[in-house]
């Protein structure tokens, strides 16, 4: 049985998009019983990552994500896309094709997640788990 005073990090990649950040963490919460989101956030992270151009900026995400791994022991990592995204302004069928292509690319940096998921907020703002 886990110690409720443990902390219990894991890490979100998320928009800037401060729409999403309350409906993200409230949901990983009731979800996964977890405590805390180390959240990086970035415009149109899916896009970015899926891509993989900018390698700059693929390499600050990757260097976020290593502490939240190395330091908050996170064994979760969550990415998200969501409706009416300035970042990256494509429609759903776009993004989620960018989702699960950002999920290949982030299994191949090496870390030993115990679950990597995919996450979309629609136009509610309503949270929906995506499975590839």
């Amino acid at each position: 049985m886990k110690s409720k005073n443990k902390q219990q990090f894991v890490t979100v990649i998320n928009c800037m998009d401060g729409r999403t950040q309350l409906p993200v963490i409230k949901w990983i919460r009731k979800n996964y019983n977890l405590s805390y989101a180390d959240t990086i956030t970035e415009p149109g992270p899916v896009k970015i990552i899926a891509e993989n151009k900018d390698e700059n900026l693929v390499k600050s995400i990757k260097n976020r994500v290593h502490i939240s791994v190395h330091k908050h022991g996170s064994k979760h990592i969550f990415l998200v896309a969501h409706y009416d995204c300035a970042g990256n302004p494509v429609n759903k069928e776009k993004q989620l094709k960018q989702l699960k292509k950002a999920l290949k690319n982030i299994k191949k940096w090496g870390y030993k997640f115990d679950e990597i998921t995919a996450l979309w907020i629609g136009k509610k703002w309503k949270v929906e788990k995506v499975k590839f």
